[in-house]
């Protein structure tokens, strides 16, 4: 991360230089810049026919800070003695470049060698010690760095896979407990039977006490057996919850790139997960595999009574499987309107105000209510069929009580079973019919965590980042767009049609033009906040795709449209939320982004709490401490997406003035705006038209072609593709 000292030389001759170039000539320009790439910037053909066009710049960063730091003492020839002292030490880079020039085709400037970069310093956010010059890439002047390590990719897929294992390997000690619990259930009917069979026949006191002990110790067991694989259970759930809930939601907000951020709903499906494991209907499904011990074991009392168990759990299983079909449509409608109906309820929270001043209540309450009707009657239909389904379980399970009971009495009556064994074959057949009969209770559960479990699954292992990238030297802020194509998902409309031009390190651009344009989704795309159907955004020549997503945030200054900030104080929204933010980085954010006079203003300083909703701050004011985040961490690129949109004049000056000083200090910034107050503070102009660019140079040039084509009448005509796309 840069430091907030003294300009370095090469971006301050670079920022001057973009300012004398008019005064050159054309014939100065092709002999003192290299000659471009194919894919090279160029201004509209209006601008180009001017005498005192600006010079070519190559798009893809061919001429570097440093090469323009030099050339631009040769072309001019009052350069002050003190200016030549101050690039004598980049001599010896220039004499790298040239011994390396041989070798290089399409690209200029000195090519990055894998043993230098900035020095990585422990303990500061894996950023380059501040105050050494910023490191390899970024312009400095330390000593010689070394590089940064790579950066670990998000192994979304292997913590899935390590969260599957302690699950499985929990569950297999539970299936332990659940076994010895189940044979220990059989203690109660083996009692009965020796009560009966024995004791009471045989008067013995002593056999009475012995079997209540032996009993009675089994049942303790069982008892404390069936309390851990609770405990077990409701661990899990939580381990579960600790492993996957940081990467669910670090997968969620990589894919939120493709879409509308639907995939945030997978933590709701995490949560399910999370009932289920220590839900009522898990330790049915897990019983259920011991149903046929007690099966075996009404067989070794009599076959007659074993296959009347037998019958009874045949009908339950399909009884099971007609309420599955029956209760899974209507379940799945209600919860689709259900989730409508919590659409608009959020809507309806966000925009309470509105809703409030323009009388929309009846309205909106009116959607809402109608969505969740629908959820409701959808749910009554399917828990009537669910009901009415496990009411014919329920009455199978106790007319088998009444086959059990019935039919033994009348084997006891043959001889061939005592009455002991019919009150004990009763019971079992009880316990082997009960978890069969809240499985099916429970299947719609069963169903939905299922299909919770396959959507967790499928975002853990389709999301974007699965490996890892090398950590970069710091960039110094260079912008190159290439053919920028953006045709959003499922729709044929052109937002941006092939744009291409690029920014200098230091330079700042104003991107102009109607509503609709495209300039809000340029603005997303130069951040990387959405991605292009084809071409690319490059920063120091590296695809925005290829840089590591946390270095390339920290480099990276954003100002949105819609300014959201979140619950917490002034100071950890500057800070960007960041646990080991400096008060000094905090305090200089401030400071260029000319809010800390506001800030001071306010009763608690930094430490006003802000809410979710921005409340106690104004429009301007939450605007304002978003421009204080965008410039925290001394990023090399800025873009403002209407940044004076809720602006007082007062908040106007303080925004001309951060631009301004963050030019001064090398920062490359994007200004979307509509406002012409900010035009004047910045470099370069674009005027986007339906996508294209219709206009693109230097700002005096610009202003002037639209003040011509005003005064003639014609709006600018936009070049297909943007400068140079052919």
């Amino acid at each position: 991360m840069r430091c907030a000292g003294p300009l370095p030389e090469p971006a301050k001759r670079t920022h001057a230089g973009a300012q004398d170039t008019p005064e050159q000539t054309g014939a100065q320009t092709k002999t003192e810049v290299p000659s471009p790439a194919p894919q090279v910037e160029a201004l509209p053909d209006a601008l180009q026919s001017s005498g005192n066009a600006p010079p070519v710049k190559d798009a893809a960063g061919q001429s570097s800070a440093q090469n323009h730091s030099q050339s631009h003492p040769r072309a001019s020839q009052q350069e002050t003695q003190s200016t030549e002292a101050k690039a004598a030490p980049e001599q010896p880079t220039e004499a790298k470049a040239k011994h390396a020039e041989p070798s290089k085709t399409t690209l200029g400037g000195i090519q990055i060698e894998g043993d230098t970069g900035p020095i990585l310093k422990s303990g500061d956010g894996n950023k380059p010690p501040r105050g050494t010059g910023g490191g390899g890439g970024g312009g400095g002047n330390g000593g010689k760095p070394t590089f940064h390590k790579r950066g670990a990719p998000d192994q979304f897929a292997a913590q899935l896979s390590k969260g599957k294992q302690i699950v499985r390997r929990n569950m297999g000690f539970v299936m332990i407990l659940t076994c010895a619990t189940n044979v220990l259930v059989l203690s109660i009917p083996i009692y009965l039977f020796q009560i009966s069979d024995r004791v009471l026949t045989s008067r013995s006191i002593d056999t009475l006490i012995m079997l209540t002990v032996v009993i009675a110790g089994a049942v303790i067991l069982q008892s404390i057996f069936d309390a851990v694989r609770r405990f077990i259970l409701m661990r899990t759930a939580v381990e579960v919850a600790v492993r996957l809930g940081g990467p669910v939601l670090s997968a969620a907000a990589h894919s939120s790139l493709h879409d509308n951020g639907r995939q945030y709903q997978t933590l709701g499906d995490l949560q399910l997960l999370r009932s289920f494991l220590v839900s009522g209907t898990l330790i049915s499904f897990l019983d259920v595999p011991f149903a046929p011990l007690f099966i075996a074991a009404i067989f070794l009392v009599h076959p007659h009574l074993g296959m009347i168990v037998v019958a009874t759990a045949m009908v339950l299983m399909v009884i099971a499987l007609i309420n599955q079909k029956a209760t899974s449509k209507p379940f799945a409608e209600a919860n689709m309107a259900q989730a409508r109906a919590n659409m608009h309820l959020d809507s309806m929270s966000r925009n309470s105000q509105i809703i409030n001043a323009l009388a929309m209540v009846p309205e909106a309450v009116t959607l809402w209510g109608r969505d969740t009707a629908t959820s409701l009657r959808s749910q009554v239909i399917a828990q009537d069929r669910n009901i009415m389904w496990a009411a014919v379980s329920r009455g199978a399970r106790l007319l088998t009580q009444i086959a059990m009971l019935g039919w033994g009495a009348f084997l006891a009556i043959q001889g061939e079973i005592t009455g002991g064994m019919v009150i004990a074959a009763s019971i079992i057949a009880g316990r082997a019919l009960s978890p069969i009969e809240g499985s099916i209770e429970g299947w719609n559960g069963f169903s939905q965590s299922r299909s919770a479990y396959q959507r967790v699954e499928n975002l853990m292992m389709t999301a974007v980042q699965k490996f890892e990238k090398l950590r970069l030297p710091q960039p110094e802020g260079r912008l190159n767009v290439e053919r920028l194509l953006y045709v959003p998902t499922g729709t044929k409309q052109v937002v941006l049609n092939g744009l291409t031009f690029s920014l200098q390190p230091g330079d700042s651009l104003a991107v102009i033009g109607n509503s609709g344009a495209g300039k809000t989704t340029l603005g997303k795309m130069l951040v990387g906040s959405i991605l292009p159907t084809s071409g690319n955004v490059r920063l120091d020549l590296m695809d925005l795709r290829n840089w590591d997503t946390r270095q390339l945030g920290e480099n990276l200054g954003y100002l949105p449209q819609d300014v959201q900030l979140f619950p917490g104080t002034i100071k950890n929204n500057i800070a960007r939320m960041r646990s080991d933010a400096r008060d000094e980085d905090i305090h200089r954010a401030a400071v260029l982004a000319d809010v800390h006079d506001m800030i001071a203003s306010l009763p608690h300083g930094y430490e006003t709490m802000v809410a979710a909703d921005g409340s106690p701050l104004s429009g301007g004011q939450k605007q304002r401490i978003a421009l204080a985040r965008a410039f925290y961490g001394n990023p090399r690129f800025l873009v403002l997406d209407e940044p004076n949109s809720n602006l007082d004049t007062a908040g106007d000056r303080a925004l001309a003035n951060a631009i301004h000083r963050a030019g001064e200090a090398g920062i490359t910034v994007v200004v979307i705006t509509q406002k012409p107050s900010l035009l004047s503070v910045v470099d370069k102009i674009m005027l986007l038209a339906d996508g294209n660019i219709a206009l693109f140079g230097e700002r005096q040039q610009v202003l002037q072609q639209l003040s011509q084509r005003s005064n003639n009448g014609n709006p600018p005509a936009p070049h297909q593709g943007g400068p140079n796309n052919g």
